[in-house]
């Protein structure tokens, strides 16, 4: 793939890159490239698959670069950049003329569509952000033929709906769906250059002031030392005192019961309340003399 890459001329050379250079430059260029012979064409193939000829690989490309234009424009009403949607298509080609086997009396460019296509596919789904339904074979082929099959642009009936269900083999929920995902269209948060600030989402959705990074840094440091002095406080405990407060507090899915704690070390749940509340209060000490200064909640 690498080498085939390289058959095609880097920006700044004859041929300019759709993503880089003027995209009508590009356009225009593509077309001066000559339309090869089906024997130019086998000899192309011929010597690349058997000497690994870049040059070869080079010409039948940029033979070929016209039909990824052609295809790529098949996809413009997806909201995606026509230069991306090109330069995905090309990725394609390459990947075709690197299988593409002449002995077989096809000609390349119906081999290659094939590739062209998939890639573009795979481009839109993977940047479409509101397409989360196209995961299987059969949804994204609704997703690729939904447009092309609604006779208008009304929004479809039941009865249309059904039919475009029947004809990819999916269900009509899965149609009605689909149609109201391409309908949608996404918004930018901020405006772009030159646009009305007043009408961007940024203006006028509120900010969570937590979000801030200052914010986040100083909660995230107020939890460290409380954590620390936590530990601190744990650690001037005496072992049963200690033990009753993690079970009590420190246990999050099943905190013991005065009851249960009475029962281990055998004496009464009111002895444990005392022991529980005289630690507190000498961990709650402890900790107010701790940079966190962090209160523990009162017992229940």
């Amino acid at each position: 793939m690498q080498a085939l890459a390289a058959a095609i001329p880097a920006p700044g050379a004859a041929l300019p890159t759709p993503a880089t250079g003027s995209l009508e430059a590009y356009l225009q260029a593509v077309n001066r490239f000559p339309i090869l012979s089906a024997e130019e064409e086998r000899v192309l193939a011929e010597r690349f698959r058997r000497h690994g000829d870049v040059e070869a690989a080079r010409r039948l490309v940029l033979s070929h670069l016209r039909l990824v234009v052609s295809v790529a424009r098949g996809y413009l009403g997806y909201g995606l950049p026509f230069a991306d949607l090109i330069q995905e298509g090309n990725v394609g080609l390459m990947k075709a003329v690197k299988r593409f086997d002449p002995g077989r009396g096809v000609r390349l460019v119906s081999f290659a569509i094939h590739w062209i296509r998939a890639e573009i596919h795979e481009f839109i789904l993977r940047n479409w952000r509101l397409v989360k339904l196209a995961t299987t074979k059969a949804q994204r082929k609704l997703f690729f033929n939904l447009r092309s099959m609604k006779r208008d642009l009304a929004p479809m009936s039941s009865a249309e709906a059904g039919r475009i269900a029947r004809e990819l083999s999916v269900r009509t929920e899965d149609v009605v769906e689909m149609e109201a995902r391409l309908a949608g269209q996404e918004i930018a948060f901020e405006p772009e250059t030159g646009e009305d600030e007043a009408y961007a989402p940024a203006h006028y959705l509120p900010a969570d002031p937590e979000a801030e990074p200052s914010r986040q840094l100083e909660a995230a440091e107020t939890e460290r030392l409380r954590a620390e002095g936590l530990q601190q406080a744990l650690a001037s405990l005496d072992p049963r005192s200690r033990r009753i407060v993690e079970a009590r507090w420190l246990e999050e899915k099943n905190p013991a019961t005065l009851h249960e704690l009475a029962r281990e070390f055998k004496v009464s749940a009111e002895r444990i309340r005392q022991l529980e509340a005289k630690a507190l209060a000498k961990m709650k000490k402890a900790m107010l003399a701790s940079p966190a200064r962090a209160a523990l909640p009162a017992p229940a």
